[in-house]
């Protein structure tokens, strides 16, 4: 919704930027640059801090709440539908060892995946597509791109995400695994 409320608001103050004088340049998001040897008035800075506020709003990454070792550990030994354990690294990183219940979805491929059908979902991936709002933990090797993993799925629409912040390493380290 927040989306909608600012790309409501970009052509009014697109309008306001080009009512106020502020030439139009591909340098700042919106197609906005001041000349920097001439100050700006009152109405253009007002406009140029509207524009790199709806900038920000629209860039900003939302962060899952984070998932502890031991809640993880407690999902993986009893495992059920109403939660998935998604390992978001890829397949030749995977073999190196999954933790116990989870499945296998890359980033590279999740924000498209999470739009199948339900059918292809599952013949490609071999597991039903989560649905919106069921609970879904997303790891990786670091934590980085489950962390991303969890931006690109709230994107698409789902509400109940965690991250496994220290993902892969954080596991193998206290099950005394090797993590390659």
């Amino acid at each position: 919704m927040l989306r909608v409320a600012i790309a409501r608001s970009v052509p009014v103050v697109r309008a306001a930027v080009v009512r106020s004088g502020v030439s139009r340049s591909p340098v700042l998001s919106f197609g906005i640059r001041y000349n920097s040897s001439k100050p700006l008035t009152p109405e253009q800075h007002a406009a140029r801090r509207a524009i790199l506020d709806a900038r920000d709003s629209l860039q900003k990454d939302w962060t899952a709440p984070v998932i502890s070792y031991e809640a993880v550990k407690q999902k993986s030994q009893q495992p059920s539908e109403d939660a998935y354990l998604i390992d978001v690294r890829e397949p030749d990183e995977v073999v190196s060892g999954m933790i116990p219940s989870a499945v296998n979805l890359p980033l590279s491929v999740l924000s498209g995946s999470l739009q199948l059908p339900e059918e292809q979902f599952v013949k490609k991936f071999g597991f039903k597509r989560p649905s919106k709002d069921q609970e879904i933990v997303f790891y990786c090797r670091s934590g980085k791109r489950s962390a991303s993993a969890g931006d690109v799925a709230k994107r698409n629409g789902y509400s109940n995400i965690l991250n496994y912040e220290g993902s892969w390493l954080d596991w193998a380290s206290r099950e005394g695994k090797t993590a390659a």
